[in-house]
C-alpha cells in the first residue's frame, strides 16, 4: 500500500537566498526576530529555527552584518563544533522589535505561494490510483456489498467529489475513514506561505500527521537534508467536519495580534480528503455549503480575501466527501448535484450481511453465539420495525448484552430474555411524558 510513497517528489532545499522567491527585508526580518525571539548564536542553530540550509543562512546573517544588525561576538561555540557565535546590534535589536510590532511571526521561512503550487500538482490527489486491493485491505473491517466498492473506487481515484447518502447508522462515516486509510502515501505540508508580503500559517498538527525524520548527525561537518525542510512530511490529511462547519471556517482566519493568517480547513486539506459529515445539520443550508464549492470543484483553484480586500487564488486538491441521511433531491437543487461528481447511496444490510457483522462483532467480543437469541431477534423484534436492519445495531445490542452481563455477574451470553433488554435501550418507546 505504501509503494506510492515514492511517487510523491520531495520539494528540493534552496540553493541560494535567489531561489527562495522572498521579499529580502522579509526574510532578514524574521531573521532577525526569530534570533530575538529564540535566543540563537550560532548558524547552525538559526538554520534549524528558520529552517534554511547553512549556506542559506548565513547569505542572510553576512546581509544583517552588512548593515550593522547583526554581529560577531568573537567567540567560538565549543556546543556546536566551534562556529562562530553571533549576536543582535541594538540596531538589530530595535529593528527586531520593530519587525515584531508588524507581524509577530518568526521561526520557518515561509514558501511563496506560486513555489508551493508547483509541489501541490507534484503531490496532488488526483494523481492517486487505487486498486480495489487496496480499498478493500482498507475496508476490511467493515461487511460491504461488492457493488459498493464498484463504485467507490472509481470515485476515488478520480480524485473528485462524493456524495454519500442513505439512512443513518451504516457506517457512511467508517466508509470515509476507510478511504482516507486506503491512500497510504505521503505528502509535503509547508509550515507556512506567503502571498504579497501576507504570512499564512498551514501545517496543523491537529490535522496533519507528520512522518518521524532521521535525526542527523550531530558531528557531521556537512549536515544535508534530503528535502526543503520549511516543509513537514506528513500522511495524507483527511479534515472531518460536521453540524459545527460554517462558511466562515472556509474563510482565511486573521490573527489580529499576530499580525498573521491562518489557512482555512480546505487549505489545510490539501493533497488529502475533506469529510462533510451530516451534511444537512449544520447552521447553513446545504445548498449554500455546496455553492461555495462550486469554483474549487469544476476549477481545483479557491479564493481567499485577505483583511486588505484583497482576493487571490489558491490551489484546490482535495477529495471532498459528502455524507447526509437525507435524500439529496431533498436538500439540493439539480445545478448542484450536477456539480457532485460521484453520487453513492449507502444501504442498510440485508439479513444475510446482518448476521455476517452480528457474527464478526461477537466473535471480537468474545460473546457466543445462541440459535435460540438470534431466531428471536430476526423472527420476533425485526418485524416491529419492518425488518429494517442498519449497519449500527449488531454493534450496539452486542455491548448492551455484554454490559448487562457483567452487571449480573454472569459469563458472556446471549438469550431472548437478553436480547430483549439490548433491544429495549436501541429504541425508545413512544408515550407522553406528564410534566
Amino acid at each position: 500500500m505504501n509503494m506510492q510513497t515514492s511517487a510523491v517528489m520531495a520539494p528540493p532545499a534552496p540553493k541560494g537566498l535567489v531561489e527562495m522567491k522572498l521579499p529580502l527585508v522579509m526574510m532578514r526580518d524574521i531573521l532577525l526576530k526569530t534570533i530575538f525571539r529564540k535566543n540563537t548564536s550560532t548558524v547552525s542553530e538559526t538554520a534549524e529555527a528558520i529552517c534554511l540550509p547553512g549556506s542559506v543562512t548565513q547569505e542572510l546573517v553576512d546581509i544583517a552584518r552588512e548593515q550593522k544588525l547583526l554581529e560577531a561576538t568573537g567567540t567560538l561555540n565549543a556546543n556546536s563544533g566551534n562556529e562562530m557565535g553571533y549576536q543582535l546590534t541594538d540596531a538589530g535589536k530595535a529593528r527586531a522589535l520593530d519587525a515584531l510590532s508588524q507581524s509577530e511571526y518568526f521561526g520557518a521561512m515561509p514558501v511563496p505561494l506560486a513555489v508551493y503550487r508547483e509541489q501541490v500538482k507534484r503531490q496532488s490527489i488526483r494523481n492517486i490510483q487505487i486498486t480495489r486491493d487496496q480499498l478493500t485491505g482498507a475496508m476490511g473491517h467493515l461487511v460491504l456489498p461488492d457493488t459498493l466498492l464498484d463504485q467507490l473506487g472509481p470515485a476515488v481515484s478520480a480524485g473528485r467529489s462524493v456524495l454519500m447518502y442513505g439512512p443513518p447508522g451504516n457506517g457512511k462515516s467508517s466508509i470515509s475513514n476507510g478511504i482516507r486509510d486506503a491512500l497510504g502515501d505521503n505528502v509535503y505540508v509547508p509550515m507556512a506561505i506567503e502571498y504579497a508580503g501576507q504570512v499564512i500559517t498551514v501545517y496543523d498538527p491537529i490535522v496533519h500527521t507528520a512522518i518521524e525524520q532521521e535525526a542527523d548527525d550531530p558531528n557531521s561537518l556537512r549536515r544535508r537534508k534530503r528535502f526543503d525542510t520549511r516543509y513537514v512530511q506528513c500522511e495524507r490529511p483527511t479534515v472531518v467536519t460536521g453540524g459545527e462547519l460554517s462558511l466562515s471556517m472556509l474563510d482565511l482566519v486573521y490573527n489580529p495580534t499576530a499580525r498573521t493568517y491562518q489557512a482555512p480547513l480546505q487549505l489545510k486539506s490539501t493533497g488529502g480528503i475533506f469529510i462533510v459529515d451530516d451534511l444537512g445539520r449544520q447552521a447553513e443550508p446545504p445548498q449554500a455549503l455546496i455553492n461555495r464549492w462550486i469554483v474549487p470543484l469544476e476549477e481545483s483553484k479557491d479564493i481567499l480575501g485577505l483583511q486588505s480586500g484583497e482576493k487571490f487564488e489558491v490551489p484546490f486538491d482535495t477529495l471532498v466527501i459528502f455524507s447526509t441521511n437525507f435524500h439529496p433531491n431533498e436538500i439540493f437543487d439539480q445545478a448542484a448535484l450536477r456539480r457532485i461528481f460521484f453520487k453513492i447511496k449507502i444501504d442498510g444490510p440485508n439479513q444475510e450481511n446482518f448476521l455476517k457483522i452480528f457474527a464478526m462483532v461477537a466473535r471480537k467480543r468474545g460473546i457466543p453465539l445462541d440459535e435460540g437469541a438470534l431466531v428471536h431477534l430476526l423472527k420476533v423484534k425485526y418485524p416491529t420495525i419492518n425488518n429494517i436492519y442498519a449497519n449500527y445495531q449488531p454493534i450496539f445490542l452486542i455491548d448492551q448484552m455484554i454490559s448487562i452481563c457483567e452487571f449480573e455477574g454472569i459469563p458472556y451470553q446471549m438469550s431472548p430474555e437478553l436480547i430483549d433488554r439490548a433491544w429495549a435501550n436501541m429504541f425508545v418507546k413512544d408515550e407522553t411524558i406528564v410534566k
